[in-house]
């Protein structure tokens, strides 16, 4: 064991600078250009800061996979905080996603889609082509079906199996449509039809392996191969969240998730909060090599403001802080100081994915927290409220935004 970096040798190894606006998608970006020039833009996208709206998403998808211009200005959903009084201003309602086109704002994500679609030409088939339309009614119907299992609390084991029923119902005939073509998309190509499917479908695989015990990705052959080539696509990784995000994210936002108690799910629920975090069937491309030093920039340009929002942390947190960065970036185990141990914890239970990071730096982070926590104690961090998550409020961070 040895002792913590300090933050300018930290600061050295910080070496994670990627283009926000020319290169992959991304959740940190405020404008994207595709190598066209700023004065192109047509398109302002309003979407939340914490980049988890599934909404917000299907819009934040087309306008990446059509390489259109875009700027982004970023809006605090209710569930993290106040939403700020330009957009009530702009958008009474408050409603995300919005678009601004061609000086014209439009809300509401499907109708958002359609009038991309008019000017900008359809992504692969349009979205009211007769294909597409019957795909989205199915989407919508697993919807339903998804609810119904995870946000109903079951009564008996007999309701428990009707809705679980109900919803594998759904599932086999996603895997029916998906088998009708070649490839692995609902369509020939990659498309609208993807798009409609991605946020929800998203979801339901990390809610229900957490609260029910159920892997979507791996009981469902189709489904996994299209889980598979989506991953394949730089956009998508862009977007794409992770299982301890979506689980702690989704009751506030769904009006309580529930879990069967099952001992699967409990052992589930015990690696997606504690770990290891290895092999969950969150993602199956290969680790970045950037995924460390992505990391250690992320927290390294939001390190103050972490230090001081944490309610727990001590005198000692920036010398914890230190040590879990020196394991992440070093390999090296670094005792924190004595009582350290519940700060460390709180902040690994409050990495969001893509806001803060990508998939696998945040892995990495979570476990250089939990592993140097691991030696200090045994102390769990204050618990992830269930009817809100205004710990995760983004104001304090607004200055160091990006």
């Amino acid at each position: 064991m040895v002792s913590p970096l300090s933050w300018s040798d930290l600061q050295a190894l910080a070496t994670f600078a990627p283009d926000r606006v020319q290169g992959p998608a991304n959740a940190q970006a405020t404008l994207r250009l595709f190598g066209q020039p700023e004065a192109a833009v047509r398109a302002t996208l309003y979407r939340d800061n914490h980049a988890w709206c599934p909404y917000c998403q299907k819009v934040w998808i087309w306008l990446e996979e059509k390489r259109i211009p875009y700027r982004i200005a970023k809006v605090t959903m209710f569930c993290y905080g106040e939403k700020e009084s330009w957009y009530k201003r702009k958008v009474p309602s408050g409603m995300l996603p919005a678009l601004e086109l061609d000086g014209r704002l439009i809300t509401e994500s499907d109708v958002i889609l359609g009038a991309l679609e008019q000017t900008f030409g359809p992504l692969s088939r349009s979205l009211t082509d007769p294909q597409v339309l019957a795909l989205r009614r199915l989407e919508r119907d697993l919807f339903r079906a998804w609810c119904g299992w995870l946000c109903r609390p079951s009564r008996s084991e007999k309701e428990e199996n009707f809705y679980r029923d109900q919803f594998l119902t759904q599932v086999e005939r996603v895997e029916q449509a998906l088998a009708q073509t070649p490839g692995p998309y609902f369509l020939e190509d990659f498309g609208a039809a993807d798009v409609v499917f991605i946020p929800y479908v998203e979801r339901m695989n990390a809610s229900l392996y957490y609260y029910k015990g159920y892997s979507l990705r791996e009981a469902n052959p189709r489904l996994g191969a299209w889980f598979d080539a989506l991953e394949t696509r730089a956009v998508y990784r862009g977007t794409q969240s992770d299982f301890h995000t979506h689980v702690h994210d989704l009751p506030p936002q769904m009006g309580g998730c529930w879990s069967n108690g099952t001992a699967q799910s409990q052992i589930n629920q015990q690696r997606v909060d504690q770990g290891p975090w290895e092999d969950l069937p969150e993602a199956g491309y290969p680790e970045p090599e950037t995924s460390r030093t992505e990391a250690l920039t992320r927290v390294l340009k939001h390190r103050e403001t972490l230090i001081q929002v944490n309610p727990v942390a001590g005198a000692d947190f920036e010398r914890a802080l230190r040590c879990a960065l020196t394991h992440l970036i070093a390999g090296d185990l670094c005792p924190p100081p004595p009582g350290s141990d519940g700060a460390l914890r709180y902040l690994r239970d409050r990495i969001s994915v893509p806001r803060d990071m990508s998939l696998y730096a945040a892995r990495r982070l979570r476990e250089s927290l939990e592993l140097t926590a691991a030696l200090a104690g045994d102390q769990p961090g204050p618990p992830i409220p269930s009817q809100h998550r205004r710990d995760q409020n983004p104001a304090p961070f607004a200055r160091s935004r990006g």
